[in-house]
């Protein structure tokens, strides 16, 4: 039976990936985000998904993108929380002195990567699929090590408690809410570019199987915590990471 499924910062990366891996299984797959030119290539490829762009940071933007999901497709059965990002691909702005800056990256990490999702499961909650339906964030193994940038990794900490409690409130609906923790990852925006080969190398040394993520590899693990098969699966942060999170 097909499944209506919301993926936020569907674009492009890891978003794009599992949306792609849902419209594979003939869902109905609606993608959000900022950029209307990157959301409408991705749907131009793929038969079964709609773009629906908005900025998840702005309250009034979220409730219109909710209420065309909900008009136009009814019940939610799958929502993965995927937009954010470290404030790499946003405008520079110039602090009058260091505390500014340190303000500015802190609020912009939160804005991107709490923000977003909050303000979209908030409004989609009362819409989900009662018994069966899912909620996903997307976290990052940063998060679990306090490894990269701190305002960034503080933020995607934060999903965490915020997915407990709902898990908890939602647990009776027969609704499962779980968070993915990726590791280093290729093909996303996130390190705004290529990463120089010392780095990169470094990355996937850290790993126990000696090879990068990709984004078909974390759209899985999200398709599958959607599935029937995860339906005793709740609460949970699940690593993506090849073991990079213990180290060597």
């Amino acid at each position: 039976m097909s499944r209506t499924v919301v993926v936020s910062g569907g674009g492009t990366g890891i978003g794009l990936a599992t949306a792609r891996r849902f419209v594979r299984d003939g869902d109905q797959v609606v993608l959000i985000g900022r950029r209307a030119d990157v959301l409408d290539k991705a749907v131009a490829e793929m038969a079964g998904a709609v773009a629906c762009p908005a900025d998840l940071t702005d309250p009034q933007q979220v409730r219109r993108a909710a209420h065309f999901v909900c008009e136009e497709f009814g019940a939610v059965d799958v929502l993965v929380n995927n937009a954010g990002g470290n404030g790499r691909l946003e405008p520079p702005v110039a602090a009058e002195f260091p505390l500014a800056s340190v303000a500015h990256d802190w609020t912009l990490n939160f804005r991107l990567n709490v923000l977003t999702a909050v303000l979209l499961t908030e409004a989609l909650r009362d819409h989900l699929a009662s018994p069966g339906g899912r909620v996903l964030f997307l976290s990052s193994i940063a998060a679990l090590r306090g490894s990269g940038p701190h305002a960034y990794a503080s933020a995607k900490a934060a999903l965490h408690p915020y997915a407990f409690a709902l898990a908890r409130d939602l647990g009776h609906r027969g609704v499962t809410v779980n968070v993915v923790a990726p590791g280093y990852t290729e093909e996303t925006e996130i390190f705004g570019g290529a990463l120089p080969d010392e780095r990169r190398e470094a990355l996937v040394a850290e790993t126990l199987n000696g090879r990068p993520g990709h984004p078909g590899d974390v759209a899985e693990t999200v398709h599958w915590l959607s599935s029937p098969a995860a339906d005793h699966i709740t609460a949970q942060v699940i690593q993506v990471n090849g073991g990079a999170e213990r180290g060597r």
